[in-house]
């Protein structure tokens, strides 16, 4: 079966704060989602990301390396988190993504895996 990974995109600045209410319910949205994905034997993989101000971006041209601290990304999203799912297809992919709660607040990328 293929496999997908999905980029989770949000607004860090708009995200639930630990120990609220909200941020415990979207814990436990994305609990839920696991143990779907589990079930269906479909997860390989996935972590959420530190906050993008905790990043680097690194660069080399002309043999010499740049690295800068923050996030690549200007937007007004960051990169949150990641999963690595099998899927049967492109639409079944979409139909996992939609579950993520950060679909609800941001976007999320899905991008099929090239096989090696």
């Amino acid at each position: 079966m293929p496999k997908y990974v999905f980029l989770l995109w949000q607004d860090e600045s708009k995200a639930e704060k630990p120990g609220t209410p909200g941020f415990d319910t979207e814990m436990g949205a994305y609990g839920a989602l696991q143990q779907e994905l589990d079930k269906a034997g479909a997860f390989k993989a996935g972590q959420p990301l530190q906050p993008s101000a905790t990043g680097q971006v690194v660069r080399v041209r002309s043999g010499s390396t740049d690295a800068s601290k923050g996030t690549f990304s200007s937007g007004a999203e960051q990169l949150i988190g990641y999963y690595e799912v099998e899927c049967k297809d492109d639409a079944d992919a979409a139909s996992w993504a939609a579950k993520i709660p950060a679909a609800a607040k941001g976007a999320i990328e899905v991008r099929p895996v090239f096989a090696m």
